[in-house]
């Protein structure tokens, strides 16, 4: 019974998750091989979603839980930084194959 009840505590979080899954795979799904490897999707999409639970931590904690606001900072910047290095590893990837200017 105690898990009937911590789920009816945590539903809306429940949800967000779950739709945070769904997000995941249909963007994952939609990235062309060719631009991506399929690591660094998986990794961009994990850090998306580290980025998220950071925010809804961070969101959660007490304003006197100053570990758990610390350690959702640090997991927002950290997911941050791999998120646009991925993106400027893919810029960078893309601009190999097109056409050099004169």
């Amino acid at each position: 019974m105690d898990i009937i009840h911590w789920i009816s505590d945590n539903q809306q979080v429940i949800y967000i998750i779950i739709l945070m899954i769904f997000v995941g795979i249909e963007v994952i799904g939609h990235v062309p091989s060719v631009l991506h490897t399929p690591l660094m999707s998986g990794a961009n999409a994990i850090h998306g979603v580290v980025i998220i639970g950071a925010i809804i931590v961070m969101g959660k904690a007490e304003s006197d839980n100053y570990l758990a606001l610390i350690l959702g900072f640090l997991a927002v910047i950290v997911g941050t930084l791999n998120v646009v290095g991925g993106f400027v590893v893919t810029d960078r990837m893309l601009e190999m194959f097109s056409k050099k200017k004169k």
